[in-house]
């Protein structure tokens, strides 16, 4: 018996991001993100979105790719332990509708920075590289691989 938790999952990383209010959510944050960047006087509109994209994508590999654990208390005897957020969603069924939405966010963002930069050489290598270290570890053929044994422990 789990005292004081009303979730009936053993693990609620499985499906706390799979509500559309969530999506609505997480959509609003990534456009206030960009609105307070742009609001800075100084900052450009193709650096603002550049850096929208750039902090987004940091943010998201952060949680979803090296963030390990739960912070719930689970009822999984430890499972979730070893498991990213990311490997943990949808219980590490591919090619959900959550995880088809955190894979198409970044893809956006990364085409819109590149439509308002007008395809800027460095903003468009500065976004293609964190474009790429938010989809490649998206991949089902790297589901729970750790390469060159990072975030292994």
């Amino acid at each position: 018996m789990n005292v004081g938790t009303a979730s009936s999952e053993n693990n609620p990383t499985h499906s706390y991001l799979n509500s559309k209010g969530m999506w609505l959510f997480y959509s609003l944050l990534v456009l206030l993100l960009h609105w307070v960047i742009l609001s800075v006087p100084f900052i450009s509109s193709a650096l603002a979105w550049t850096l929208t994209n750039v902090i987004h994508n940091v943010g998201m590999f952060i949680l979803l790719h090296m963030v390990k654990g739960t912070p719930w208390n689970t009822t999984d005897q430890g499972e979730a332990r070893m498991l990213t957020q990311w490997e943990q969603l949808d219980r590490g069924q591919q090619f959900t509708g959550t995880k088809k939405f955190l894979t198409v966010v970044p893809i956006v963002l990364f085409i819109l920075t590149s439509l308002y930069t007008v395809f800027n050489k460095a903003h468009f290598f500065i976004n293609a590289v964190t474009l790429g270290f938010v989809i490649v570890p998206k991949l089902p053929q790297l589901h729970q691989v750790r390469l060159f044994n990072i975030n292994k422990y």
